[in-house]
């Protein structure tokens, strides 16, 4: 039998002088006590690291004779003087002894170094099969969630296309209408009513498009100077109908010298669009929406999209940026609740913060921050 050990190194320089010192105080020792000495590359064997759980380099282990000891440090020679003679004790003591014919009785070897290299592959094998389990278990729950979402799509979409359909054959019947001034105004309500069904159906296809693009993939992010307060006033200008339609008012506080920021203007015209669009569905008839700019440091900038809507419970704001998740009042609303998720894996990709400031029954403001251009 053998004092068994292993001596984990990693790539400094200093790891050769520690290999140097160890391997020449074991010349010293060798004619004493018999050894095993094995040098191991910490990058090369990562999984014996986990084994061992070594927290320092370079660290010697002892795994013959048990029980194991692990010498960690620059000191490894000092504490090697130390205990190599407890070692010797050890080993002695675990020695073959002579049998009862004379004969020395041998008891089955382990061979622990020998043996190492195949706990190792085992041990990777072992976390391979269980990030593969992982995976499979991620891609069962997104072939559900697709199945699901397919079947609320077809749902969904039946409701607002019947009432546009219904909305188009009248206007078909209002033109043999006697009165032309009740035709105009009946035509005109029917008018809205279609329009809006289509904006619903719209953004229940939009909200699913944007998922299947971007949820599970990893965002090609294009970065250009942007000017945000030129691509709010952009993107307000098309929500005038909508502003007017349910008697908001808008409330823009975008200051003309907020320095340009350094971002993907396509995803970030997604994020401000479903900020706002979740604004104006929550905020009631005659409420307000706030739109401002904020330039909160010297490398970032603050975009506030803010609402007169229900608020938010506390314990949701984390939760609904979330993939899938749905605040209970909002299950009979348009949507999946896939909108915000999106958001913050956009602002995350532009090494930004997303959050929400809320209050039950008076309103919620949400806002993310941008790198200013260097």
């Amino acid at each position: 039998m053998s004092i068994q050990l292993l001596l984990f190194v990693d790539e400094r320089p200093s790891s050769h002088e520690h290999i140097q010192e160890i391997q020449q105080y074991f010349k010293q020792v060798k004619a004493d006590s018999p050894y095993q000495l094995q040098v191991i590359e910490i990058q090369e064997q990562p999984h014996l690291v986990e084994h061992f759980r070594l927290v320092a380099t370079p660290a010697l282990v002892k795994v013959s004779p048990e029980p194991r000891q692990t010498l960690a440090g620059s000191n490894i020679v000092n504490q090697l003087k130390k205990w190599w003679p407890r070692w010797q004790l050890s080993l002695q003591q675990t020695s073959p002894k002579p049998g009862n014919n004379g004969q020395t009785q041998t008891a089955p070897s382990s061979h622990p170094i020998n043996s190492l290299g195949h706990s190792a592959e085992l041990m990777r094998l072992s976390d391979e099969i269980f990030r593969l389990n992982r995976e499979k278990e991620e891609l069962v729950q997104q072939l559900k969630f697709k199945d699901q979402v397919l079947a609320m799509l077809a749902h969904d979409l039946r409701s607002p296309l019947t009432a546009a359909s219904i909305a188009v054959e009248t206007l078909e019947l209002a033109q043999n209408h006697q009165n032309p001034q009740r035709r105009a105004t009946l035509k005109e309500q029917l008018y809205q009513q279609a329009r809006r069904q289509f904006r619903i159906m719209n953004r229940l296809i939009t909200d699913i498009l944007q998922a299947s693009q971007t949820m599970n993939a990893e965002l090609v992010v294009h970065y250009h100077d942007i000017l945000l307060q030129v691509l709010c006033e952009e993107i307000i200008e098309q929500y005038t109908d909508l502003f007017a339609e349910k008697s908001l008012t808008l409330v823009k506080d975008i200051p003309q010298d907020i320095p340009p920021v350094y971002a993907d203007e396509e995803l970030i015209r997604q994020v401000i669009v479903n900020l706002l669009d979740n604004a104006i569905k929550y905020t009631p008839e005659g409420g307000k929406v706030t739109v401002s700019v904020l330039h909160r440091t010297t490398q970032k900038v603050q975009i506030s999209v803010c609402d007169t809507g229900p608020g938010i419970p506390e314990e949701k704001r984390e939760r609904i940026f979330e993939g899938h998740f749905r605040l209970k009042r909002d299950q009979a609303k348009d949507g999946y609740g896939l909108g915000l998720s999106l958001c913050r894996k956009i602002i995350r990709a532009h090494y930004g913060q997303i959050w929400v400031d809320s209050v039950l029954n008076q309103g919620s403001c949400f806002q993310f921050t941008l790198p200013v251009c260097r």
